[in-house]
């Protein structure tokens, strides 16, 4: 965790956002990862998820089970769902979202937007080409050679 904080603080000096984490197997670092969303203008590249995609290409795989990630600050919803998605086994965090929603980094709107009725949402989503689309899930189901995921 003090490594998390170290670059979090990094970060700040280096024009960066207030995020560090780090990612952790067999009790050593395999990844590091800071806030890069302005110096990539790249809204996705939180220190999570950086530090997500840097363990995956360290270990060659998309499966981060036996792993823990320690992180300055609570993930947000797109971080907590990239967590599971790479089956990171455990969350260690430094400072919460409401600690950080008080120096506006607020993602309450959009945890408050996943109980909202889809077609209530402040972005609307649309269904379109159902039958066309439904055509690759059903190429893949009758795959062989699929890597499940």
């Amino acid at each position: 965790m003090k490594r998390a904080i170290e670059l979090s603080i990094n970060n700040i000096k280096n024009n960066g956002g207030p995020f560090g984490c780090v990612i952790v197997k067999n009790n050593q670092i395999i990844a590091e990862g800071v806030n890069r969303v302005t110096s990539s203008n790249d809204p996705t590249a939180h220190a999570e998820i950086v530090a997500i995609r840097e363990a995956c290409k360290k270990l060659n795989t998309f499966n981060l089970q036996g792993t823990d990630l320690y992180t300055s600050c609570e993930p947000c919803p797109m971080c907590l769902s990239a967590i599971y998605w790479s089956h990171i086994d455990k969350i260690f965090y430094g400072n919460s979202r409401d600690e950080a929603a008080q120096i506006n980094f607020d993602d309450k709107f959009i945890y408050d937007e996943f109980k909202v009725k889809m077609s209530h949402r402040k972005i609307p989503i649309v269904q379109l080409e159902k039958e066309e689309a439904i055509k690759a899930f059903k190429l893949w189901e009758d795959e062989d050679n699929k890597i499940r995921y």
